[in-house]
């Protein structure tokens, strides 16, 4: 299981992002500080940093200075307010693998981490399994494509978003909540009917019989029969 460090001192966007990351199937630790950054990911103990620039003791393009100056190679998805090219590039040049821009929707991050876990393991081992299966439904998560056995089927983002989802807990309940913060991120309007919308359209692509309705708690992926 990948642990990933959460270095954010808003505690509400740390709580969320390490939620849904567990979620996800991987291990998450959270500190509010630049210091307390630097030293965790100084102790190797980690396989990727969720790095907040806007960190109290230490910001966060210092916390990459120091990391990358020490030789540290752990993947750093930067993840912060401050949208300017000029700090983009900050970033970037400084060593960061990835930033984001604050309100992020956590399909996207999701995305941008299993992306930068998926081919630096594929890289150390020669491996690269990324399909989520169940029953003759397939998800590439590299090439971002669905088959129904032979078939390809054709999703939006947000849609292949949903599927994922679904696929990570097959046949478990998904309440409505669950899936907004999975997919549309912690910003969102949790009386907005978007995921009933998105079911439906999803059940008109890969089978209504697949996305079983459970009244009064959510939806959950069944293998059709």
């Amino acid at each position: 299981m990948s642990r990933i460090l959460i270095a954010e001192d808003d505690i509400r966007i740390a709580a969320f992002v390490g939620k849904g990351l567990r979620a996800a199937g991987y291990s998450t630790e959270h500190v509010a500080d630049g210091r307390s950054a630097l030293e965790a990911a100084r102790s190797g103990d980690f396989d990727m940093v969720v790095l907040d620039i806007g960190l109290p003791a230490m910001d966060g393009f210092d916390v990459l200075t120091h990391m990358r100056g020490e030789g540290i190679t752990t993947p750093v998805i930067v993840l912060t307010a401050r949208d300017s090219v000029t700090d983009t590039v900050t970033g970037l040049e400084g060593g960061a693998n990835d930033y984001m821009t604050k309100p992020f929707q956590f399909a996207e991050l999701l995305a941008r981490v299993r992306l930068r876990l998926v081919d630096d393991s594929a890289v150390a081992s020669g491996t690269n399994e990324q399909v989520l299966s169940f029953a003759d439904l397939h998800l590439d998560l590299k090439t971002r494509r669905v088959h129904i056995g032979a078939t390809v089927v054709d999703l939006t983002a947000r849609e292949f978003a949903l599927l994922e989802v679904f696929l990570r807990h097959p046949g478990q309940v998904l309440s409505r909540e669950q899936i907004l913060g999975h997919v549309w991120g912690y910003d969102f309007d949790p009386a907005s009917n978007v995921v009933d919308v998105y079911v439906r359209s999803l059940r008109n692509k890969i089978g209504a019989e697949r996305l079983e309705t459970v009244r009064g708690m959510g939806y959950r992926l069944s293998d059709g029969r």
